[in-house]
């Protein structure tokens, strides 16, 4: 049950906020303090024109298994602060020929992160790391690494 209001939080984000991530239809697979795991299906939605997952929705997968942890940990604080990634690093290692799953194991990180932003009142930096594999056509072997700058300030 709670990771059907997960996935119901994070696609009414994307409704509402980011519609490429709706569009997607991603879904919530484990979350914890630690860490997150998100899945995408490989869809027509998906698909490039060679049957793998198109590198705009891997993309995706690993904003959402980044920005979602982190999001889940402000709101925790009940703390307005603004998210955004600074910067996006893709190491792509093999074709995505089933639904990937995003994970993202920083929480602990983040939760620092969350703390100094909030006592500094500054602009605070962190690379955040996210794994994306295919575990019914490679198991747990990565598909794609990916590191994305997550940039949090406290809102005035």
């Amino acid at each position: 049950m709670k990771l059907l209001k997960e996935t119901f939080i994070l696609r009414t984000f994307g409704l509402l906020k980011i519609p490429m991530i709706f569009f997607l239809r991603p879904s919530v697979v484990d979350v914890s303090e630690k860490r997150i795991e998100i899945k995408i299906p490989l869809s027509r939605r998906s698909k490039n024109h060679l049957n793998g997952m198109y590198f705009g929705a891997l993309s995706v997968g690993a904003d959402c298994a980044g920005g979602i942890l982190a999001l889940r940990l402000i709101h925790k604080r009940k703390e307005k602060i603004s998210l955004i990634f600074k910067d996006f690093k893709a190491d792509f290692l093999k074709r995505a020929e089933a639904d990937v799953h995003f994970s993202c194991e920083d929480g602990d990180a983040i939760t620092e992160l969350v703390e100094r932003a909030i006592k500094s009142g500054e602009r605070e930096n962190l690379a955040v790391n996210v794994t994306a594999t295919t575990p019914k056509k490679t198991g747990k072997e990565p598909i794609a690494r990916f590191v994305l700058t997550l940039s949090l300030k406290k809102k005035a």
